[in-house]
C-alpha cells in the first residue's frame, strides 16, 4: 500500500531549495509580481504602496525630514524590489534547486505582495488571514492574502531549516 507523503510548498533539499506549488499557483504569483512591478514603476503616490515605503519620521513636525528621506531612498528601494521581482520570475521558471539568494528574493517579494494587498484590504495585526467571510466583497483578495501568508510562512521555514539525516 502506497503511503501518502506531505510535500511542503517550499522546502530545503541537500542541493538547495525547491518551490513545490502547482503551475496555476506559480501563474498567480507571476501575475501578482507583474502587477507589483507596474505599481513600483508607476506614479509615486499610489496609496497601495504606503506600506512598501513607510515613513522614516513619524511626527508631524518631522514631515520635511521624511520627505527628504523618501526622495533620497525611494529610487534605491524601487530598484531593489524590481531586481527581486526579476530574480523571482526567473526562479519560478528555473529547474530546482534554487539558491538561498533566489529564495530570499522570493521571500522578500512575497512579503512585498502581502504589504500591498494588506494595504488594499486594510489588514491589521489582529486580523487572521484564515478567517475569510465568503460574502465579503473582497473575499477573493482576502483568500489571496491568506495564500501569500501561507507561502511566506513555508518560505521562512525552509530558509531557517537544517537538513536532517
Amino acid at each position: 500500500m502506497a503511503r501518502w507523503q506531505f510535500r511542503p510548498p517550499v522546502e530545503r533539499t541537500r542541493q538547495g531549495y525547491r518551490i513545490n506549488i502547482a503551475d496555476r499557483e506559480r501563474d498567480v504569483v507571476r501575475h501578482l509580481l507583474g502587477e507589483m512591478r507596474d505599481l513600483l514603476t508607476g506614479p509615486d503616490d499610489h496609496p497601495a504602496l504606503r506600506r512598501i515605503f513607510p515613513a522614516a519620521y513619524h511626527l508631524p513636525e518631522h514631515a520635511e525630514h521624511d520627505a527628504e528621506y523618501q526622495r533620497l531612498m525611494r529610487e534605491e528601494l524601487v530598484a531593489s524590489r524590481l531586481t527581486g521581482i526579476e530574480t523571482v520570475m526567473g526562479a519560478l521558471d528555473a529547474k530546482p534547486p534554487l539558491t538561498e539568494a533566489q529564495l530570499m528574493a522570493f521571500m522578500q517579494s512575497l512579503n512585498g505582495l502581502r504589504l500591498v494587498l494588506g494595504t488594499v484590504l486594510d489588514v491589521g495585526e489582529d486580523d487572521d488571514p484564515d478567517e475569510v467571510d465568503p460574502d465579503h466583497p473582497l473575499a477573493a483578495e482576502q483568500q489571496l492574502y491568506g495564500f501569500l501568508s501561507w507561502l511566506l510562512e513555508w518560505t521562512v521555514r525552509a530558509l531557517s531549516s537544517t537538513l536532517q539525516d
